[in-house]
């Protein structure tokens, strides 16, 4: 069954700001994504997503996150906001009714925890439960890469993906949550 939406059906877009200066929310009164999230890093991974690929054609687009009813662009940080704002919301506008939001599987990195270990599984509940809320609420999101030798390895998505403050305060925070909830000795990394 697909839900995409008729070609002539205006879309109610609200562009907002993120922390990292070089990514905007593009929030849609209608779903992107019914279950998951998708983060496309270029055109080609992109590929099986029409609205993900047409996104990429705006030259300045360096990476696509969908997740929920909110599509997230981070861009080259010289690029102009307003020109990025406007041929984003053009290209919303005018390719939505391409796509599907059923068209993404589950989230597989959910589904695949079942086959952790069990402190990375913990993790995964703390970050699910305190960290990610936000991130996500901010148009990113964060993926555990691996844990060994007290050390935790990340990656950031979406807006967090370039976002200055993901280095500092974010680290900090993720840090020090999981030092008072799982291992006093653990250093967050990020890749």
């Amino acid at each position: 069954m697909t839900t995409a939406s008729a070609p002539n059906q205006e879309i109610l877009i609200r562009v907002q700001a993120t922390p990292n200066p070089n990514a905007w929310k593009f929030v849609l009164d209608r779903a992107v994504l019914k279950e998951g999230k998708a983060t496309y890093a270029d055109a080609n991974e992109s590929s099986h997503n029409k609205l993900a690929s047409a996104l990429f054609q705006i030259p300045e687009v360096r990476q696509v996150h969908f997740f929920q009813n909110v599509i997230t662009i981070t861009h080259n940080f010289d690029a102009d906001a307003d020109s990025i704002q406007s041929q984003v919301v053009s290209v919303i506008q005018t390719r939505f009714h391409l796509h599907n939001p059923e068209q993404t599987q589950v989230d597989e990195k959910k589904l695949a925890r079942q086959n952790l270990p069990v402190e990375v599984q913990t993790i995964e509940e703390i970050l699910d439960r305190t960290i990610r809320p936000g991130l996500q609420g901010d148009g990113g999101d964060l993926t555990v890469i691996k844990y060994e030798d007290n050390k935790l390895y990340v990656h950031y998505e979406g807006a967090c993906g370039t976002c200055p403050s993901s280095t500092t305060g974010t680290l900090m925070a993720i840090e020090g949550l999981l030092r008072d909830e799982f291992n006093p000795q653990i250093e967050v990394i990020p890749l």
